[in-house]
Formats: structure tokens, sequence, C-alpha cells
């Protein structure tokens, strides 16, 4: 098993600024003999579940999280000259409740936060810690440019403040990019992590899978600013290091703290988060004390009798009773209750609505008001005649 496993990682889902897709970061981990991969993308999660898909079909272990855009004060600043830049931070999901946290913070950066990037808060993060892994970011992160400034108590007590709202779960992370201003920060780094007792992780900033991909990813860069590549003053990556390195390469970057390589591994053992496909996962309908899933959609549907037919004959009572019991066996008692309740709530609110032709031949939706389609005033108005699946027997209203 290789000694390192790469935490900080930015897919074309990053985009005009990642290269790779997922499929190939995967592959070329699983080629590197790595036991896991994490996907970091800038202030979103586009890439999960795909990234999810190829790190299993690769036979590695793949973690979730996002380069988030940290706000140099509240989201909802937004003052040209103190907000428009952001501090970086990588979070990870530990656990299922991490994950759902994380969403919520990629949803509240775009809904609230938006200011030249989706943004989130120190607020907001601490109100979504559980189940999220922290690593303090890159040289762009609120640490590394408080060292840089040579704001040293700040640091600490940022520092303390993770610690404190992210208990054992905090990480001061490393990267060596061939970018002056580092080596500062990574001995600085260093020494509160000692005075702290934090663990390090050395990470790799990676925006393409291998070293060869550099010119291409630099054309990448000048399609996002506007620029050529043979002008001297834009936007650029300084050297080739920008990939996916092997445990070899990384552990020659930082010899003097080998921790910082294997306290990545200690990391991905503890992401423990699987996502599960082809499932239904329908939200939670609450129906009456008195009532089951099955009774209160029968009951419905009974109700729904009553309006649509002067006349129940044995053929309608057949057909209701042949749905309602496909219906109850293959689970669906539940998405036919959620699809009578969103067509109510458009007839309430005047929403126009329509539905798939298929639903049509359904009595089920028909009673229940399924199957009408248009605004209120169509909905509530005299059915005209529908056809459904017996051949003999039309329905009128």
């Amino acid at each position: 098993m290789a000694e390192f496993v790469h935490l900080h990682v930015h897919s074309e889902y990053s985009l005009l600024d990642g290269l790779s897709n997922c499929r190939e970061l995967a592959e070329r981990a699983a080629e590197l003999g790595m036991p896991a991969l994490a996907l970091t993308d800038h202030g979103a999660m586009y890439g999960a579940i795909q990234f999810h898909k190829a790190c299993k079909a690769a036979g590695i272990k793949p973690i979730i999280g996002m380069e988030a855009y940290l706000a140099r004060r509240g989201r909802r600043d937004r003052d040209a000259q103190q907000d428009r830049k952001s501090h970086h931070l990588i979070l990870l999901a530990q656990n299922d409740t991490g994950y759902h946290n994380l969403m919520q913070l990629a949803t509240i950066a775009q809904l609230e936060g938006f200011y030249y990037k989706p943004r989130i808060d120190k607020e907001t993060l601490a109100g979504h810690a559980d189940g999220l892994i922290v690593l303090s970011g890159c040289g762009s992160s609120e640490i590394a440019r408080l060292i840089q400034a040579g704001r040293l108590d700040e640091a600490r007590r940022s520092i303390a403040w993770y610690c404190d709202v992210f208990p054992g779960r905090y990480y001061l992370e490393l990267q060596e990019h061939d970018i002056p201003e580092l080596a500062q920060v990574n001995r600085q780094l260093i020494a509160l992590a000692r005075e702290f007792n934090r663990p390090l992780v050395a990470t790799n900033d990676v925006h393409y899978a291998r070293r060869e991909e550099a010119g291409i990813h630099d054309v990448l860069l000048c399609i996002q600013t506007g620029k050529t590549t043979n002008e001297p003053h834009r936007m650029r990556m300084d050297g080739e290091s920008f990939y996916l390195k092997s445990a070899e390469e990384m552990a020659a970057l930082f010899p003097e703290v080998p921790e910082a390589l294997t306290n990545t591994l200690v990391v991905a053992e503890m992401c423990e988060l699987e996502l599960e496909f082809g499932h239904y996962h329908l939200p939670l309908f609450q129906v009456p004390e008195e009532y089951d899933t099955q009774s209160y959609l029968r009951h419905l549907c009974e109700e729904g009798l009553q309006q649509r037919y002067a006349v129940i004959t044995p053929q309608i009572r057949e057909r209701l009773e042949y749905e309602l019991d496909i219906i109850h066996r293959m689970g669906f008692d539940t998405y036919f209750l959620i699809v009578w309740d969103l067509c109510r709530f458009a007839r309430e609110q005047d929403i126009w609505w329509n539905v798939r032709g298929s639903g049509a031949s359904s009595i089920v939706a028909y009673s229940l008001g399924s199957s009408s389609k248009g605004s209120s005033t169509w909905a509530a108005s005299p059915c005209p005649t529908l056809t459904w699946i017996t051949p003999t027997t039309s329905a009128t209203n």
C-alpha cells in the first residue's frame, strides 16, 4: 500500500481551472497504487457522483470534499475592497452526516454567500461542522495569508477556533510548488503544529492527472482569463508540479516531516462514506396518525372516486383494487402521495402544471386529481372523457 493519499484534487468540475475528468484521476491514482483519492473542487460538488463511481470502478476509496471559499468577514458582506478575495479551505466528508453538511454548505455558498465566488463564513461552517474533516488549505488559505503577513497571533487564534469547532478533525496542510512564499509558510505551519499538538498533512494542489498535461492546463487558464499563451503578464501556475504525484515524489518534498504523508492515510481511513445508487430515496411523507401510507392513499382514492363518478360500477372498483395492489407491492404508495401533494399545491397556488401521458391510464391518478393538467381553473372543472386500460369501460364525469 502506498504511503500517501492525495487529499487536494481538482477535476474538470473546477470550471476552467481543473483539467482532468474524474475517471482519469481515479485511474491514475489506482495506477500509482494509492488506496484512496479525494475530490475537492472549487466551491462546488458537481463531480461528486461521477467521481464516486469512477473510484469504485478503479478499485480505490472515494473521498468526497470541496475546496470552500471562506469569506474574510460575513458571507453576506459585499464590499469590493474588503470582500472580493476569499480564503481557501479544504472540507472532506467523513461520513453521511458530513456529506449532507457539505451539500448544505455548497448550497448556502451559492444562494447566500456568492460574491465573485460562492462563499461561506465561519458562522455557517460552525453550524455544519459535524462529520467534516478540515485541512487548513493552500497558500491562499486564511492561516497561510496570516503567516505571510506576519500576523502570527491572529493565526494562532484562528487555529484555536478550528481546533475547537473540529476536535480531532483539523489538520495543518503543507504544500510545495516552487513558490517562494510557501517555504516560509511551511516552516511556520510545522512550528504551529507542534505548538498546538495538531497533525500535519502533505498535499499537492492537483489540477491535472499527469505532468505532461501542464501545457494543456496552461491553455485552459488562458481561456479562463481571456489571454493568450504569449502574453507575459497573465495568470499562470509556476512550473509543472500540479499533477498527481507518486508517493515517492511526495516523500522527496517533505523528508523532515514523514508523518505529514502517513497522516493522509489516517484521514483516508477516517472517511467512511458510502453512496448507494439504484434505489429510490423518496422524502418522508407525513400522513395523519390513524393511517399509514397505504391506507391513506386508499382513503384519498375513495374520496376522489366519489367526486369523479356519479356511479361507482364493479368495473371501476375492480380497477382501483388492481392498481392499488400493484402500487403497494412495488413500494410506490409514498410516490403517489407525493405526486398528489404536488398537484394539490399547484392547484391551490394557481400554478400551471402538466403530467406524463402515461398517467392518463391510471384510475388511481385520476381519482387523486393527479392526471388532470393545467391551472387550478382547469383542474376544478369537469374532466373530459378519459379512456383507461380496461378496454370495455370509459370514465366520464
